[in-house]
């Protein structure tokens, strides 16, 4: 096919962020700079990866930024996660390695083994905490910070190590109901708020539905785990029973960002207003994870049902109408790449309306005869150069669906959404 222009916005924003030595203080000065996956240099260097493995950039700002990366020591223990230190630089340098077969085994040898050990200490500990009948933290089993983002690390390095099996069969266990207070809640069931913090509006704790701090990435996990064929015991009705349950809150062709203790005792239960259908917490998230279960289960109900709620999402003037911009977290690009995705998976007529779907949201993030430079320049000052939020993540997720192919490497792992 012929490319989208949005491709010229994505190589724009990559030429401006080739050279490390040009990037400026307000960027390079954040503690977090070297190794954040999120807003940081991994995140860099994982578009130049994805780049040069696709044929559309030099290998050199791969090799820059992955020395700026590693160019301090690299956290690993409980301060490291899929989005900063050890995992996260483990994900990068594996994209860079499929550009470039054998440059980093050395070093993906010895980080592969760190993220492991960490990760079966990681399951120890709550499995621990399961064993005392305690509700987690979001941070012990989500995508950012949790099991679920550690487990894509490792699904993807060692998929028949033991580490993986590990994480797979804790994520089992949370799916299982806990009695606390007396009260029978989900075992993914957390005593605060969605930031972590007690209170805050969100008396008795909530139920959090997202991809990105949610039990969509549990679910996410686990059905890719399967169709790897990476299996433990319990793991199909684990998939079941988070599905049963976003069946449950399914409202029309979307679902609540999270269940409150009033919303799970219906004395709150009132119609969704317009949200966005964002990867981090929206439909296109949700509903990309379970139609990897469902391809997992072999389930063509669940599959219809989940690609027809992401292509109806992307449909909705209402629901787009409140994203408001580009980013691979919760903007049109990352949007445009779900549905580039799901669409290689979906059934036939499903597969037509997304791939519609994708071509629109490419239209709205670089509109018809937009300079890209420009375009490029006011993105990098307005939202950074960072993976999720910024200039970096919206070039990653504008390339395959401008130029109609499938990513080069394994990039969007750590999105879950692959």
């Amino acid at each position: 096919m012929t490319p989208h222009p949005a491709i010229h916005l994505s190589d724009r924003i990559a030429e401006l962020l080739a050279d490390p030595n040009r990037a400026p203080d307000r960027w390079t000065s954040r503690p977090q700079w070297r190794q954040s996956l999120a807003t940081g240099a991994p995140g860099i260097a994982l578009l130049h990866a994805e780049r040069a493995a696709a044929g559309r950039g030099p290998w050199e700002p791969v090799r820059a930024w992955l020395a700026v990366a590693a160019g301090a020591p690299i956290t690993s223990g409980l301060g490291s996660h899929l989005y900063y230190g050890a995992p996260a630089l483990t994900h990068v340098l594996g994209c860079a390695e499929q550009a470039r077969p054998g440059s980093y085994q050395r070093a993906l040898d010895h980080l592969g083994q760190t993220v492991a050990t960490h990760a079966i200490r990681r399951c120890e500990a709550a499995l621990t905490r399961l064993d005392r009948g305690d509700l987690p933290a979001l941070a012990e089993f989500d995508t950012i910070r949790g099991l679920a983002g550690t487990g894509s690390v490792l699904l993807h390095r060692a998929p028949r190590g033991e580490a993986i099996r590990t994480v797979l069969t804790c994520l089992v266990r949370l799916t299982d109901d806990v009695k606390h207070n007396g009260r029978t809640l989900p075992g993914w069931w957390t005593a605060t708020g969605p930031s972590g913090t007690p209170g805050e509006g969100f008396p008795g704790g909530h139920a959090n539905n997202g991809l990105a701090h949610g039990i969509a990435g549990p679910l996410a996990l686990l059905g890719l785990a399967l169709c790897q064929g990476v299996e433990v015991d319990g793991q199909r009705q684990a998939i079941g029973t988070i599905v049963a349950w976003l069946e449950r809150w399914r409202d029309g062709d979307a679902w609540p960002y999270w269940i409150t203790r009033a919303r799970l005792d219906g004395t709150a239960r009132t119609p969704l207003p317009p949200q966005r259908p964002s990867w981090c917490y929206g439909t296109a998230g949700l509903a990309r994870a379970q139609q990897l279960a469902a391809l997992a289960l072999g389930d063509q109900h669940l599959r219809y049902r989940a690609e027809s709620a992401l292509a109806t999402a992307l449909a909705n003037p209402n629901a787009l109408a409140a994203t408001t911009d580009l980013s691979a977290c919760h903007g049109y690009a990352g949007l445009a790449h779900i549905a580039h995705r799901a669409a290689a998976d979906a059934l036939p007529r499903n597969a037509t309306h997304l791939n519609s779907a994708a071509a629109l949201l490419l239209d709205t993030a670089h509109p018809p005869r937009t300079d890209p430079d420009k375009q490029a320049h006011l993105l990098l000052a307005t939202a950074g150069p960072g993976f999720l939020e910024g200039a970096a993540g919206t070039a990653l997720a504008l390339l395959a669906p401008a130029t109609g192919t499938s990513p080069a490497t394994r990039w969007d792992t750590c999105l879950l959404t692959s």
